[in-house]
């Protein structure tokens, strides 16, 4: 099989149909989000701790008398007697049952997110093979995910495994070296070029293992293998078609760099969103399929489906339309969590401002200060993207049981509700939201609702009052609910970027 042939079969599934595979996409985009979940639940016990000890006041009492902080550039030596104020406040925070707490909270955040990422990485590797053999991606996916995990996480255990082997025997071995041949020599710079050779060393180490790894999960899915039997069948791979192998390598390599490069030029300016919606839209996607699509070559097992009729511009409108037809069905179908989505939103507004309140005169926010130097262009860029990660992240993290798509609600609801508390200037703030909060807040909480639906589908099929194709149409459903947002974040964004900011002024 000819190399293109992978690469016309890749285009042909993202182009097909989308909607069919990138859903668990954005579903290891959103594990952050449900892995959040943990320490906040932690903030929220240290906080009732300290409330029930009496300390929480003794740290608001010393927080106002230590009023707010100066300006660190303006006067240092000032700022730094404010920042030794602190020190008390680090006896009261750092207690046994707080370090206890914080302990658990990182153990049981690392594990949580081993195993949700070993979870979305069989069901994305197990879509992109139904996929390539022409078949239901989601279905397939959702099958792969319960049946495969297992295995996925021991190779991830593994592959960490193979890397400090790898690391501790070159580095061991370089020491010795090195320090013997220092003692010989009397000098330690003579040690200099031994540690750069065994650094080079240690990284072709662990370029082999990453290598040989890529397409191990791969195996496990196409092969229905288990963790040794997967990397026995790579390394057959490997040794019979190396072109193919190299194709792969050589490409991921170019994608990646490619990916840091635009990540790094959008940075410049700010804008720090772009790699992860490339990473999650077309970047990881494509890579998997490739991969997937080369083994799949190597079984004779890649039947993909036919290249799409209409052109790629065709294709994004069409899209788009859909998009918002599906976003609009949504809101008129789902009116009772819409209205459960505004009452969490509110809620989490005054829990935040009531926060707030013994910090007033304290601690200051102002959006005049925030808004200075911002470039408009550069800001509506940033905030569309930004807005439409946090709607992407909550919707499909609800399929942790709805969890995080309520703490997200509330999360928001709180960070806008002390924002509000603390502004200086209320009536500026107020005349700044309004124009593009009309469209971003709705959106935002339409995010909320389809992740709360999505969790209860999940919930419904976990409990067997629905079967998994039906969870299928809710994640692809979700997709396009999602486009549709993204447009409306899209106007909001432009309008909070170029409006905004200076219409307000002309009436000052």
């Amino acid at each position: 099989m000819a190399l293109s042939d992978f690469v016309t079969a890749v285009v042909a599934v993202l182009r097909r149909r989308p909607s069919d595979l990138l859903p668990l996409y954005l579903l290891g985009a959103a594990i952050p989000a449900i892995v959040r979940v943990v320490p906040l639940l932690a903030l929220g016990v240290a906080y009732l701790q300290l409330s029930a000890t009496g300390r929480l006041e003794t740290i608001r009492a010393h927080l106002t008398d230590l009023g707010s902080p100066p300006n660190p550039n303006a006067n240092p030596e000032a700022f730094e007697t404010w920042a030794s104020g602190l020190e008390p406040l680090v006896d009261l925070l750092v207690t046994p049952p707080l370090l206890a707490l914080a302990g658990v909270s990182v153990v049981a955040s690392v594990l949580v997110f081993a195993v949700l990422s070993a979870v979305v990485a069989a069901g994305q590797l197990s879509a992109c093979y139904g996929r390539l053999r022409g078949s239901r991606g989601l279905r397939i996916g959702l099958d792969g995910a319960s049946r495969f995990w297992r295995r996925v996480l021991g190779l991830f255990v593994l592959e960490l495994l193979c890397w400090a082997i790898v690391l501790g025997t070159v580095g061991i071995a370089t020491a010795l070296f090195a320090g013997g041949i220092s003692l010989a020599a009397g000098s330690g710079a003579v040690a200099i070029p031994i540690v750069l050779l065994g650094a080079f060393v240690a990284f072709l180490g662990l370029l082999v293992v990453r290598a040989l790894f890529a397409f191990a999960p791969v195996a496990i899915v196409v092969d229905d293998a288990g963790v040794f039997a997967a990397l026995r069948n790579v390394l057959g791979f490997v040794r019979t078609q190396p072109v193919n192998a190299v194709f792969y390598y050589v490409l991921a390599i170019g994608v990646l760099v490619a990916l840091s490069t635009i990540t790094g030029l959008f940075s410049l300016v700010d804008i720090v969103t772009v790699g992860s919606l490339l990473s999650a839209l077309i970047a990881m996607p494509a890579l998997d399929l490739l991969k997937t699509a080369v083994y799949c070559g190597y079984r004779d097992r890649l039947r993909p489906p036919e290249p799409p009729t209409r052109s790629l511009r065709d294709g994004v409108r069409a899209g788009l339309r859909r998009g918002w037809q599906e976003l609009i069905g949504f809101i008129r179908t789902h009116p009772g969590t819409h209205l459960f989505a505004a009452a969490l939103g509110i809620l989490g507004f005054w829990m935040g401002w009531a926060a707030a309140g013994p910090f007033v005169g304290t601690f200051e926010a102002s959006i005049a200060a925030r808004l200075e130097g911002e470039f408009p262009p550069t800001m509506a860029a940033n905030l569309f993207g930004n807005n439409w990660l946090v709607a992407l992240t909550t919707a499909y993290a609800g399929v942790a049981f709805t969890i995080p798509a309520i703490v997200s609600l509330l999360f928001n609801g709180v960070s806008l509700g002390i924002f509000a508390r603390l502004e200086v200037d209320p009536l500026e703030l107020a005349a700044f939201v309004v124009p593009h909060g009309l469209l971003e807040i709705p959106a935002i909480l339409v995010a909320g609702a389809l992740g709360i639906s999505v969790g209860v589908t999940v919930w419904q099929t976990w409990r067997g009052r629905v079967e998994r194709p039906e969870l299928a149409d809710a994640l692809e459903r979700a997709f396009w609910v999602l486009i549709g947002i993204g447009l409306l974040l899209a106007v909001a964004a432009i309008i909070e970027g170029f409006v905004s900011p200076y219409y307000y002024r002309l009436f000052l």
